[in-house]
């Protein structure tokens, strides 16, 4: 069958056919790509069509796909036993690898998805200082969590509403929402409501388009929380290990009370993690009164492809030397664009999104209104040419260590094909 044929077939099957609404190529002309193997920088559809990835599963295949030591622990693991429901050492090998190298951390808990990472950070950000809101930024996306599908209301600011049928009115109400660099009205959230537990962020907001924020504002995070006794939560499901080995708090020297991480973090493999000092993560159970619990939370064979992953990523230059190619990979890119479509990039560390503006872009009112429309132009001219993008306008793309310099140069000869 085609791409078409099993597209058409998972829709009777699977609500619109995908497990996951970014894979659906809504807005797009095009049909979604089944994929059917990949290697390295590559992956390969139903069809036999080989693309060069620039999605990479959305970040986690720092590395790209399949990576040898990364392909050979998940094998190991899977020998000895893929799921235990019981203690083991994988996971602690895996903690103290972070824990002993992040600094502003002592203790981790591994979960089984970004999504939970954020969902236990809330409830022990409440349980911790015994309050009840959170603050979001509008263009922060932080899983599908009830309290975080939340949008700005249209009254004063920090209303908020739902940005999901089944999301309850009350749920809502518990979340505040402000603008990204918006101090004046995060100041005022803090007058009108004592009851403020957290602020939540993406140091690097990467899930509505790329929207690199000032180091000035996120110490500002940082200082309100700490003179109104709330937490600050880093998110950094995607920046983390992404970035930097410490993700954006390394980057820019400052330390959240709480971080989330993902995808890099498990090599691949289903994880999340939460992260904090003892004196925070000792509230989690049994320990403390925050409940969280995960039949399949550490997983083994997640454990040890985090593990053989990060142990690669902890080496020197490793980040510059995926920097320096992110540069090459972007450069071809901008004189592409440049000659053909009406686009520019932005980029920070081995991100970069594709933009229908020149301009500069920190918050969500500066995404031009027709950025759909033109990331289906572009669409269509890239996906002929073998070039795979993450399949929507806002999506980032990501470059990995698989993208070396004969990749690099395959990609310049399909580009100017």
């Amino acid at each position: 069958m085609n791409n078409e044929q099993f597209f058409e077939q998972a829709q009777v099957y699977i609500p619109g056919g995908v497990h996951s609404p970014v894979r659906s190529f809504k807005g797009l002309d095009l049909c979604p790509r089944f994929i059917k193997q990949s290697q390295g920088a590559y992956i390969t559809d139903e069809e036999g069509t080989e693309f060069i990835d620039f999605c990479m599963s959305f970040g986690p295949l720092i590395l790209g796909h399949k990576h040898p030591k990364v392909q050979s622990a998940i094998i190991e693991a899977v020998n000895r036993g893929w799921t235990y429901g019981a203690c083991e050492k994988y996971s602690l090998d895996l903690a103290k690898f972070i824990v002993d190298r992040i600094s502003f951390i002592d203790k981790i808990r591994f979960v089984s998805s970004g999504t939970e990472a954020v969902m236990t950070s809330l409830r022990l950000a409440r349980g911790f200082t015994k309050k009840s809101k959170v603050i979001k930024f509008n263009g922060c996306y932080h899983g599908h969590v009830d309290s975080m599908l939340i949008k700005s209301g249209s009254g004063l600011a920090g209303t908020s509403t739902a940005s999901s049928l089944g999301v309850t009115e009350n749920c809502a109400k518990d979340t505040l929402v402000v603008d990204l660099g918006d101090m004046e009205a995060l100041e005022k959230c803090f007058q009108d409501h004592d009851d403020i537990a957290a602020i939540i962020v993406e140091p690097l907001p990467a899930n509505y388009g790329l929207l690199v924020q000032t180091n000035d504002f996120l110490k500002q995070l940082k200082e309100i929380t700490k003179k109104h006794g709330a937490l600050l939560i880093f998110d950094e499901v995607i920046s983390g290990f992404r970035v930097a080995f410490g993700g954006m708090a390394e980057k820019t020297g400052i330390e959240p009370d709480i971080v989330t991480y993902g995808k890099v973090i498990g090599g691949g493999m289903p994880v999340g993690a939460i992260a904090a000092r003892s004196e925070i993560m000792d509230h989690l159970a049994p320990l403390g009164g925050v409940y969280q619990a995960g039949t399949l939370s550490a997983n083994p064979v997640a454990m040890c492809a985090g593990l053989a992953n990060l142990e690669i990523l902890a080496q020197d230059n490793f980040y510059s030397n995926l920097e320096a190619q992110t540069h090459k990979i972007v450069n071809i890119f901008k004189q592409w664009l440049d000659a053909n479509t009406q686009h520019s990039i932005i980029t920070h560390s081995s991100l970069f999104w594709i933009v229908s503006t020149d301009q500069k872009i920190s918050n969500v009112d500066r995404i031009p209104h027709n950025l759909g429309e033109k990331f289906n132009k572009l669409s269509n001219l890239l996906i002929p040419k073998g070039i795979y993008l993450s399949p929507n306008a806002y999506e980032v793309g990501f470059v990995s260590q698989a993208h070396t310099d004969e990749v690099i140069e395959d990609f310049k000869k399909r580009l100017w094909s």
